[in-house]
């Protein structure tokens, strides 16, 4: 069984050569390279491994001959020097499972490389909520998923909105379903992904692995959207419920001694503000998420809809309704409050808004940077791009780089046939 990883990543994003005397394979880094687009011709990948031509066209022809990428025998032209043959994730490649749950739903979905969902599936929460049924019904949603695709299924992750220890696997203050404080969610993933019928195509056992969702949406991010390029990302997120927050460096995520770091939702904005689960008050968590928004409207949401829809329509309406953008503008002061904060620890390079907080970004980008800027040292300097995300769902294509990771360390670990 795969438990949470310690760092995530299946290589620097710019390989170097590897040492013979390691027996280390230029597999996983050319591998790597593609599955992030930084090598979509032959020409590119021979300059990131710093190889010859010979040896980039060999591991090349390995990858196509494992089934995970396709080389068009048409050179790309268009620049100067010889034109060279493109590389592309093979579309009718593997897929792994990634799978998310919400504070009032779940979402599975299929993905191959290239960080390239398939249509994802939302379900509304299991009538009970105690881990079992909830794992359970991710697992048989996603071996469902698994079983009506003519890909071969390699493995599956799970992206939780709540903190997750590493190595081990277990999950911290699950507050918005009420679990025990230290349930071993990877355990008992394991357990309901082994009883799930995965189909006569899937790999057997099938490997699984959890993962705190905001460090997903931001390794996402990093790889595939609005953080290529950045050396300290800087992620904050706003699902259904709650603040999440993660932090990228040089191409990893900083989890901290046990998995725990970047709990930037229990950063306090407010000391007389709202109450939060965790006991405290005014924390980001409980200041800046869909509930806060509809309670500086004054409006109760429709309890039958996704929270995060509501609230962004709200956001929208902020554009023609007073009482809308006088919450919209509550709230964002807030955010503005806590990105300062942590960008005055942190001093990120990029950060990066997703769920409603990149709705609040569009709706007012001018006065969230202002009020950054007038509370962060390194905002006055200009040094802290604010941008959206990039990708509609971030922590499950996080969570299908998850489950990819051993086969972008290892290639050769994909099974043939």
């Amino acid at each position: 069984m795969q438990h949470t990883p310690t760092s995530p990543n299946p290589g620097p994003d710019t390989p170097r050569r590897a040492a013979p005397d390691r027996g280390r394979t230029l597999l996983g880094p050319a591998l790597s390279l593609i599955h992030t687009g930084q090598a979509p011709t032959r020409s590119a990948l021979t300059r990131a491994l710093d190889v010859t031509r010979a040896t980039a066209g060999a591991v090349a022809g390995e990858l196509e001959a494992l089934g995970l990428i396709t080389v068009d025998s048409r050179p790309a032209g268009g620049g100067r020097g010889r034109p060279s043959h493109r590389l592309a994730v093979d579309p009718a490649g593997p897929v792994v499972i990634a799978g998310q749950i919400h504070a009032d739903g779940l979402s599975v979905a299929l993905a191959g490389l290239g960080g390239v969902l398939e249509q994802p599936l939302h379900l509304p929460l299991p009538a009970a909520t105690d881990p079992v049924r909830m794992l359970r019904a991710v697992a048989e949603a996603g071996a469902g998923l698994a079983r009506a695709t003519t890909r071969r299924c390699l493995g599956t992750a799970l992206a939780l909105p709540n903190p997750v220890t590493e190595p081990d696997g277990t999950a911290l203050a699950a507050l918005h379903f009420a679990w025990p404080s230290g349930t071993p969610v990877a355990d008992l993933f394991d357990v309901e992904v082994r009883r799930a019928d995965h189909g006569p195509r899937a790999l057997v056992p099938m490997p699984n692995a959890i993962a705190n969702d905001a460090n997903l949406g931001a390794l996402a991010e990093y790889r595939h959207g609005a953080g290529k390029g950045a050396r300290h990302l800087l992620l904050v997120t706003s699902g259904h419920r709650g603040v999440g927050g993660a932090l990228v460096i040089d191409g990893r995520l900083h989890t901290g001694s046990a998995g725990l770091a970047l709990e930037v939702g229990h950063l306090t904005v407010d000391p007389q503000g709202r109450p939060c689960q965790c006991g405290n008050r005014g924390c980001l968590n409980s200041e800046t998420d869909p509930d806060a928004l509809f309670a500086a409207a004054g409006i109760t949401p429709d309890p039958g809809r996704p929270l995060l829809e509501q609230a962004r329509e709200l956001t929208r309406a902020a554009a023609h309704d007073p009482r809308a953008r006088a919450a919209v503008e509550h709230v964002i002061d807030r955010l503005g409050l806590g990105l300062a904060g942590v960008a005055n620890i942190l001093n990120p390079d990029r950060v990066v808004l997703s769920g409603l907080h990149l709705d609040l970004l569009e709706a007012a980008p001018e006065r969230l940077r202002a009020v950054v800027a007038e509370r962060s040292l390194w905002g006055r300097s200009g040094r802290v791009p604010i941008v959206g995300a990039g990708l509609d769902h971030g922590a499950l294509v996080g969570a299908a780089e998850l489950a990819w990771r051993p086969y972008l360390a290892d290639p050769r670990s994909v099974p043939v046939g």
